[in-house]
C-alpha cells in the first residue's frame, strides 16, 4: 500500500481507502452488518487506514459500524460528513445549531470525543460563500469537537471556491475515468494551497467494474434504479452522470487496457492513483473479497503514457461533449 499526504492534516492515508456508503445500506439495496464488519477488517488489515462515511449513510448505521472498527483499530481515520440530514436542504440550514447538533450526533454514533474529519455533504452552492458557516466550522475546532474539516462537492466551481476559505483541508470530488474535468480544472490549484484531493465515485457507480450489463436489474432501493434522472438527489452520484448505455460502451473499449490478472475496476483506481495532487480513492465494498480486490489496485505497475493516452480519447469519444461542462 502507498501513503500519501492529506492535506496539511500531517496524517498519510492509505491510496486505496474506504467508502462506507454501501454498508449503510439504505442506497444500494441493503447490507448485512457482520458481511460489512468482514470488509472493513479485510480492508484494516491490509493496510488501509482511511474510511470515509457520512451521518446519512444508513441514518448514522454506517458510523456505528465504524466505530466498532476503530474500537479495535485505533490507528485509523475517519472521515464523516454533515448536512444532507436537513429537509428541505437549503443553505440557510447550514447554521451554528443544526451543525452542531449534526456534529453532537456524529459523536455519539461514532463514540468519539473528537471527529477526526469532518466534511460538508455536497451543500447548496451557497454555502460556498457563507463566512458564518466556515466560522461555526473553525469554532468547533476550537472548541475540540472536530479535528479538520473539509467539504464534498458536486462541481468543480465548488471545489476552487471552498479552497479559499484557509482552513479547509480537504475536498472530496467525484474524479474518475468518467469524469475528468477536476484534473483540467482543480488538481493545480488545490496542490497550490496544499489541499488534500479525495476522490469519490471512482467506480461510476459500478459501471468501470466491468461487470454490468446492458440489462442488468438493480433492486428497488438501489440509487443505481431510483436516480438515473436525479429524482432524489444530483444525477452526477449515480453513474456520474452519464448515460448508461453509453457507460456500458465505453467501458467496453477501455478493457483492452486492463493488465493480465487484473480487472477493470483495478484500472480505474490504479489510473486515478497516477494523478499525484490525489491523496486517496475511495471505492466502496460491500464484502470482504470487494474491499480485497479493491486494495490490490494499488499494486498495480503505473500505466504507460500510451494506455493514459487512450483512456482520455475514450472520455473524449462518449463524454466529453455531454458532461464536461456540467460538473
Amino acid at each position: 500500500m502507498e501513503y500519501r499526504e492529506l492535506g496539511r492534516t500531517g496524517w498519510k492515508i492509505s491510496t486505496i481507502s474506504f467508502g462506507a456508503w454501501a454498508i449503510g445500506g439504505d442506497a444500494w439495496g441493503g447490507a448485512d452488518d457482520a458481511v460489512s464488519l468482514a470488509a472493513l477488517r479485510k480492508a484494516a488489515d491490509l493496510g488501509v487506514n482511511f474510511f470515509d462515511t457520512a451521518d446519512v449513510y444508513g441514518d448514522g448505521r454506517s458510523e456505528r459500524l465504524l466505530a466498532q472498527l476503530k474500537a479495535e483499530r485505533r490507528d485509523i481515520v475517519v472521515a464523516t460528513k454533515a448536512g444532507r440530514r436537513l429537509n428541505p436542504h437549503v443553505a440557510g440550514g447550514y447554521n451554528r445549531v443544526n451543525l452542531t447538533a449534526f456534529v453532537e450526533r456524529s459523536l455519539k454514533n461514532l463514540e468519539t470525543d473528537a471527529l477526526d474529519l469532518l466534511q460538508l455533504h455536497c451543500p447548496p452552492t451557497p454555502v460556498y460563500d457563507s463566512a458564518e458557516v466556515f466560522g461555526v466550522l473553525d469554532d468547533l475546532v476550537r472548541a475540540g469537537k472536530i479535528r479538520h474539516y473539509g467539504v464534498s462537492v458536486e462541481t468543480v466551481a465548488e471545489a476552487l471556491r471552498a479552497i479559499e476559505w484557509p482552513a479547509v483541508q480537504s475536498v472530496q470530488i467525484i474524479f474518475n475515468l468518467f469524469r475528468l474535468k477536476p484534473a483540467e480544472r482543480f488538481f493545480a490549484a488545490a496542490a497550490a494551497k496544499r489541499v488534500g484531493i479525495l476522490a469519490r465515485v471512482p467506480l461510476a457507480s459500478g459501471l468501470l467494474s466491468g461487470r454490468l450489463k446492458p440489462d442488468t436489474a438493480f433492486p428497488a432501493g438501489d440509487h443505481r434504479n431510483f436516480n438515473r434522472r436525479g429524482d432524489a438527489f444530483d444525477v452526477g452520484e449515480t453513474f456520474s452522470g452519464v448515460d448508461y448505455a453509453e457507460g456500458i460502451r465505453a467501458a467496453e473499449e477501455l478493457k483492452p487496457l486492463v493488465p493480465a490478472g487484473a480487472t477493470l475496476a483495478q484500472l480505474a483506481l490504479c489510473w486515478i492513483l497516477m494523478f499525484p495532487e490525489v491523496a486517496a480513492a475511495i471505492p466502496g465494498a460491500r464484502n470482504a473479497e470487494q474491499a480485497e480486490a479493491n486494495v490490490r489496485a494499488a499494486a498495480l505497475p503505473p500505466l504507460s503514457p500510451d494506455a493514459m493516452a487512450q483512456a482520455r480519447a475514450v472520455y473524449d469519444r462518449h463524454f466529453r461533449a455531454a458532461i464536461h461542462d456540467r460538473w
